[in-house]
């Protein structure tokens, strides 16, 4: 049985909130590589959707500027986004109507740009009383210096960083969790580089767990082996 810290998220008591991660915005990204952005995203998402964590999915001036959210999030998450026109999500009566009557008060925010749509919001939600948890792998900002700025500046205001994997483990705590153990690894293999690529080599040549691939390699024995 896992402590319940109330200093770690845990699955009843914290929202996702994705915020614009849409073609335009990601363009301006230049703190963090653009595909690990997009990959990180997902694998948050899919974390939320595994354990059962509510999510909220806002986007701003689709038409007009931004473009539509990225197709693999909205898969995963698969709700329709606020729509707004303000850099501040918590602008949105809709939006912050949602927060408050999920009933959860620690909130877990992803969004681009780091110095603008997650630093807005985030500072109007720890006024109100929220304790926020910012995926600093998740969002980016258009400089390195932009995107630390903000975060520090969150910190100092009471905010917390924390990254994808940080969230996911956060989420499993405990390895005996086998509701979500296999879920879970099926991320990480997907998502998370080294980490991933070491789960499989440890279910394949290891444990001899079949591949996963739809196509196998079926590699030769060679001669006195």
């Amino acid at each position: 049985m896992s402590f319940r810290s109330q200093k770690l998220i845990n699955t009843d008591d914290t929202l996702f909130i994705f915020i614009d991660h849409q073609p335009q915005m990601a363009f301006g990204v230049t703190s963090i590589d653009r595909q690990t952005l997009k990959n990180n995203t997902v694998a948050l998402a899919k974390a939320a959707k595994l354990f059962g964590v509510p999510t909220i999915l806002t986007a701003v001036e689709t038409e007009s500027f931004s473009g539509y959210i990225w197709p693999e999030l909205l898969d995963v998450v698969q709700q329709k986004p606020i729509e707004r026109t303000s850099m501040n999500s918590w602008d949105s009566e809709e939006l912050v109507a949602q927060v408050k009557a999920s009933g959860r008060k620690k909130l877990v925010i992803a969004a681009l740009w780091t110095e603008a749509c997650l630093l807005f919001p985030a500072l109007c939600a720890i006024e109100e009383g929220f304790e926020v948890f910012m995926v600093t792998d998740a969002s980016g900002g258009t400089s390195p210096e932009a995107h630390d700025a903000a975060i520090r500046r969150m910190e100092q205001a009471g905010g917390h960083s924390l990254t994808t994997i940080n969230a996911m483990l956060e989420l499993q705590r405990d390895w005996a969790n086998r509701a979500t153990y296999d879920g879970l690894m099926d991320i990480v293999r997907e998502h998370l580089g080294a980490y991933g690529m070491g789960v499989d080599y440890a279910y394949t040549m290891v444990h001899k767990a079949p591949q996963r691939g739809d196509f196998a390699h079926e590699a030769p024995h060679p001669a006195g082996h």
